[in-house]
């Protein structure tokens, strides 16, 4: 695991879509696994956190929306005329087809983070994405599209990994991340994947709770804060259009 090496930027984009695709039959409980289930709290955060920053909304966007997790947590919303789920993964989506109820208001679309194309300018009230944010090539690039499709003052909620704050605490956490959560990986597949080294990995290159913060704010997202869980383990950056 130590002799593991990151892809390049140019590599990126197909290596993580190949390897989500690689993982999906048990990413679900993969999460729940390393997570010890708390993900699904912080997703219930991630989703209560929106609304209240955008009580009238009526559109809403989860980008890298994998198995369909925090789309599934929007479309139960009733006060939401449209619920659009995206990632790239072909095989992660098919999980979130089954897993969302049919209905007219949630699409689930295959589609690249940083290139919105297919929305218009200003075209949804809350944009969300899950711990998908480290997998983009260029994370500026996505954050100003996201930006390019919120509406005025709509919202922008982000989980991710963060760093452990606590000096004591973070070589526990290291070595939990970095030792132990791939081992629940292979466990998991019954063969060792890359996909469970690259996680971990991916972290290192990943900007810390304040350096996103900010990088929003830079790029003209307002309002800009965000809520440590576990130590900052995991962070939700909340940021305002």
């Amino acid at each position: 695991m130590n002799q593991y090496q990151l892809p390049s930027q140019e590599k990126k984009p197909e290596y993580v879509r190949s390897n989500f695709d690689g993982i999906a039959k048990a990413y679900d409980r993969f999460n729940d696994w390393n997570s010890f289930f708390l993900h699904r709290s912080w997703k219930d955060w991630v989703v209560r956190e929106a609304k209240k920053r955008v009580p009238g909304a009526k559109s809403a966007l989860d980008l890298c929306c994998g198995t369909g997790d925090i789309t599934l947590r929007l479309s139960k919303d009733q006060t939401l005329d449209r619920v659009v789920g995206l990632d790239f993964s072909e095989k992660m989506l098919s999980f979130a087809f089954h897993k969302i109820p049919k209905d007219p208001r949630v699409q689930l679309l295959i589609g690249d983070a940083m290139d919105l194309s297919q929305f218009a300018d200003h075209s949804f009230d809350i944009v969300t994405m899950g711990f998908g944010l480290r997998n983009v090539s260029d994370l500026k690039k996505c954050l100003l599209e996201i930006k390019r499709v919120l509406k005025k003052d709509g919202v922008f909620v982000n989980l991710d990994v963060g760093r452990v704050r606590p000096k004591f605490l973070k070589f526990f956490a290291d070595f939990y991340f970095f030792k132990i959560v791939p081992i629940f990986g292979y466990l998991l597949y019954g063969k060792a994947n890359e996909m469970f080294d690259y996680l971990p990995h991916s972290s290192k290159v990943y900007p810390d709770q304040e350096t996103l913060a900010k990088i929003l704010m830079e790029l003209g997202y307002r309002e800009v804060r965000f809520q440590n869980f576990v130590f900052g383990n995991a962070v939700a950056h909340i940021a305002t259009n």
